[in-house]
């Protein structure tokens, strides 16, 4: 009996030794955690009126913690100084909100916390949660909705800021870029479509501001704007539309630099295209001047000759309604080298030329000293074109299927601003077969002219695109084989270009239309599009 109380003894010594072992680790498999943390309580409660206190607490029945707050964190009206809000960085079953602002009476405050608000272990987020609360007697429980939309791109920006100020007596023109808005609420990461809540009735100026600074006021350099130019009166059941766009700068000067020798750079901000660069002292005698474009920045570089033997100099420089008057310090510095390269290498498509540049103004050209050759060494004819601003040669030639170009330019080819002469230059480019690129047809419907219509990526960078004055097919031949995005532009002042708005003069953005879908643009393919415009 003895032996039989010892032996099942011993059988439960091990089976507890078994379990304890077994409880030592995490326990894995189960479902996992889907469910979002649950609010318990809130003090002082949602929706509380009468709110006089700086501290206000939401409890949850599990840990959580705030993630992305200053990007999902929505305060309307906004305050000037910023609340403390607990927890960061850490997990906590309740999240503290610390008023460190003077509120203003009889108005409705609301905090919107988009998805910041997540569990500890799965982040599950508990979506859009809104505390309001009103300093007055009543919560305002009026709304403004509506849709943002992009002027020129397919699909508007994230965290879209949609604003109204109130039309009081302190509202000017100016307002939208020194003092925040009335209201405020956000379009996060995922919506298009806004609603400005708890809002009270009156008179208000419509805005949405994509920002750089997140201070809810309009800077021109960095943020595209939107506006509805009427007056929104709530209450108001009206759907407003908005379309972001970026202003083109207002056309600016910075001092000019001495970067080389003969060589000046002025930098600007805007429209260059009638930008005026002029010495005022000028009493140099043979004094010649070229203007050259950098190809990535907003510069242009002032090239003169024979070298100024001044300390300084005065010049003038003019955009329009534009004048300003800059003063440039001369130095010592040594003169750009002449260098030749090719604008491209490699394939070289049927609709593009073969183009050089140069790192200083060209002014001559010998063509006799210049030959193309096929891959059978036959002499092909050309004929060239001076960019003078962008400081290419382009060369015209008639290109043959899964043809090699062999380009030779003897020593004396070219002469620079400066006399410099190249020496041997050797280039070889190639062409595709026909079957190697796409082709798109497009037929526009209840289109109204001038038209731009456009070949872009899905970012908008555009890749093709034909002007029209009057109807025609537009064909796009030979193009590179991709997807893309259709987009027809209504070119209402004949200008040959989009233009953007202004906030200013009242002034909306060009119409834009693009094709529902994407179009591809595959190799050996000949696509027929009807466009049918609304």
């Amino acid at each position: 009996m003895q032996t039989r109380w010892l032996r099942i003894a011993l059988q439960l010594i091990v089976i507890l030794t078994f379990v304890a072992c077994a409880n030592r680790g995490r326990p894995s498999g189960g479902e996992k955690d889907i469910d979002p943390p649950v609010i318990t309580r809130v003090v002082p409660e949602n929706f509380s009126t009468n709110f006089q206190g700086k501290e206000i607490r939401i409890y949850f029945d599990e840990f959580v913690k705030i993630k992305n707050l200053q990007k999902q964190l929505i305060i309307s009206p906004p305050m000037d100084t910023e609340p403390t809000i607990t927890p960061l960085g850490t997990a906590s079953k309740y999240i503290k909100i610390v008023i460190n602002d003077t509120l203003e009476a009889n108005t409705t405050y609301a905090f919107n916390f988009g998805q910041s608000i997540v569990d500890n272990n799965e982040e599950n987020p508990y979506d859009y949660y809104r505390y309001v609360f009103s300093t007055g007697d009543e919560i305002d429980s009026l709304s403004v909705k509506g849709t943002i939309l992009d002027a020129l791109n397919i699909k508007p920006d994230n965290f879209v800021s949609v604003m109204l100020y109130e039309l009081d007596s302190t509202y000017t023109d100016s307002t939208v870029y020194k003092s925040k808005p009335k209201y405020i609420t956000n379009t996060l990461d995922s919506l298009t479509t806004f609603s400005i809540d708890n809002i009270k009735e009156g008179q208000y100026k419509l805005f949405a501001l994509k920002e750089e600074n997140g201070n809810f006021t309009f800077q021109q350099k960095s943020d595209k704007i939107g506006f509805y130019e009427g007056v929104v009166t709530v209450p108001t059941d009206s759907m407003f539309t908005v379309k972001l766009f970026k202003e083109e700068l207002d056309f600016d000067v910075k001092r000019p630099k001495q970067i080389a020798g003969q060589k000046i750079a002025f930098g600007y901000e805007g429209d260059y295209k009638d930008m005026i660069i002029e010495p005022l002292n000028n009493t140099i005698e043979g004094f010649e001047k070229r203007i050259t474009k950098d190809k990535k920045s907003d510069t242009l570089y002032y090239w003169y000759k024979p070298k100024i033997e001044l300390d300084s100099m005065l010049f003038r420089v003019a955009n329009k309604t534009f004048v300003d008057t800059l003063t440039h310090k001369f130095r010592d510095v040594e003169r750009d080298s002449l260098k030749i390269g090719a604008v491209q290498s490699g394939a070289l498509n049927f609709n593009t030329n073969f183009e050089i540049e140069s790192n200083t103004p060209f002014e001559k050209i010998d063509e006799s000293l210049i030959t193309i050759l096929d891959k059978d060494s036959i002499q092909v004819d050309f004929k060239t074109v001076l960019d003078t601003l962008k400081n290419t040669y382009s060369f015209e030639f008639k290109k043959e299927e899964s043809q090699k170009y062999a380009i030779n330019m003897l020593p004396g080819s070219f002469e620079d601003f400066f006399g410099n002469v190249n020496d041997t230059l050797q280039f070889s480019v190639r062409t595709k077969t026909f079957a190697e690129y796409s082709n798109i047809r497009i037929t526009l419907r209840n289109e109204v002219y001038p038209v731009i219509v456009q070949l872009t990526t899905e970012k908008g960078d555009v890749k093709y695109e034909q002007f029209a004055d009057e109807a025609q097919l537009f064909d796009f031949q030979n193009i590179e084989p991709n997807m893309y995005y259709i987009r027809v532009i209504f070119d209402s002042n004949n200008n040959k270009k989009w233009d953007s708005g202004s906030y200013l003069k009242t002034l909306q953005p060009e119409r834009v239309s693009y094709y529902p879908e994407a179009v591809d643009g595959r190799a050996g393919w000949d696509q027929v599009i009807e466009f049918i415009l609304e």
